[in-house]
């Protein structure tokens, strides 16, 4: 696994941020919701309580603690979810204050995936289940224009910006809101080659696009959606991969699924991706799943969709098998292009983290350890 390269996607929903605090109340972060989340059912291990505390991740020397850990473990970047709407960036002192401010940043890369989806009010989802749509994913063409022109001069020009043969990569979460903000898939695929023109004047050999490809939905005056593998060749995506298993799996079980078959659909989703999108298809790890602790905590857990959903537990040694195999499937990329993408750092929330807690320490970290770097592993 030496030469497999493990991008492990970061939440930045742990520092204070003025749009989170307008809504929730000075000083709020999602921590609120860790700290405050019950067991819902007969052995659910709830609340998780992380390692090194309730930090604040925009803090250098904090954000320093994180990357030593990530690089020891053999992880080569963080792919941060990034947000941008129409008024500008949101949750970004993470990366800007902490990551960037921190002494050992360069050892490191980071990558942007643009988080394009709405931003509901869902800490926690009201008990009606209807969520407050606070900012809209979909942008205008000049945001994107300005969108662009930030990413380049801000973070494409960093030092540890990660980048494929030379090329700075960005993914994009939800391509169909791109295109509902541009005005459909023809300006979508103008403004991106716009944005490729614009890197490559930044003086890079070009830039590698990677569409997180899931939920393809109509746009406004469509009556058939576009087909994914269409998509990707409209809009020249250079790589697909996905965020987290529950993309392309059924939690069939309530209150909890088990791993393993969740796993099996999903790599045999690796395989369905692989034949018919005619790029790279980066396979991706999930490392748990629960979603409750967004759900109000003193009303009844029912089955009725996120987050009041089945919880999916793995112990490490099931995410260092899972690991193993994606390592496998990646093996048959380009060199350059072995890549697998890791749910996630610090999803806390949805019970998804790489980050120590109580419960298990450093053990799925160890899992990474042990098969990239063996001759260091903890025995």
């Amino acid at each position: 696994m030496k030469d497999i390269q493990i991008a492990v996607y970061y939440f930045p929903n742990y520092h204070a941020d003025p749009r989170n605090e307008a809504v929730h109340g000075r000083g709020w972060t999602e921590w609120e919701l860790v700290r405050s989340a019950r067991p819902r059912f007969p052995g659910h291990r709830q609340p998780k309580v992380p390692l090194w505390g309730w930090e604040d991740e925009a803090d250098p020397r904090v954000m320093a603690r994180k990357i030593r850990a990530a690089s020891d473990s053999g992880i080569d970047a963080f792919l941060f979810d990034w947000y941008y709407y129409d008024d500008g960036p949101f949750l970004e002192r993470a990366l800007l204050e902490g990551f960037h401010g921190a002494p050992n940043c360069g050892e490191l890369a980071y990558a942007l995936m643009w988080a394009n989806h709405d931003w509901t009010d869902i800490h926690p989802l009201p008990a009606d289940g209807s969520a407050r749509l606070l900012h809209r994913g979909a942008v205008t063409p000049e945001s994107f224009e300005r969108m662009t022109d930030y990413m380049i001069g801000t973070h494409f020009r960093h030092p540890s910006y990660w980048k494929i043969d030379g090329c700075p990569y960005f993914s994009i979460y939800e391509v169909y809101q791109l295109a509902a903000g541009l005005g459909g898939w023809e300006n979508a695929a103008v403004a991106l080659g716009r944005f490729r023109s614009k890197v490559r004047k930044a003086g890079f050999p070009g830039l590698h696009l990677n569409a997180v490809l899931w939920g393809v939905q109509l746009l406004p005056g469509e009556t058939a959606a576009g087909c994914p593998e269409e998509i990707v060749r409209r809009l020249r995506f250079d790589s697909v991969t996905s965020y987290v298993w529950v993309h392309h799996a059924r939690l069939d079980r309530f209150p909890r699924t088990g791993c393993r078959e969740v796993f099996e659909a999903n790599r045999a989703y690796w395989e369905e991706a692989a034949r018919k999108f005619g790029v790279p298809y980066f396979p991706n790890v999930t490392v748990g799943w629960d979603p409750s602790p967004r759900t109000v905590q003193n009303l009844p857990f029912t089955n009725a969709g996120y987050p009041h959903m089945p919880i999916m537990e793995q112990a490490p040694r099931e995410f260092g098998a899972a690991l193993e195999a994606a390592a496998q499937f990646a093996a048959g990329l380009p060199p350059s292009q072995r890549i697998v993408t890791v749910n996630a750092w610090n999803e806390w929330t949805e019970g998804s983290y790489l980050e120590p807690d109580e419960a298990n320490g450093f053990a799925c970290l160890d899992e990474i350890r042990c098969r990239k770097r063996p001759a260091e592993a903890v025995v």
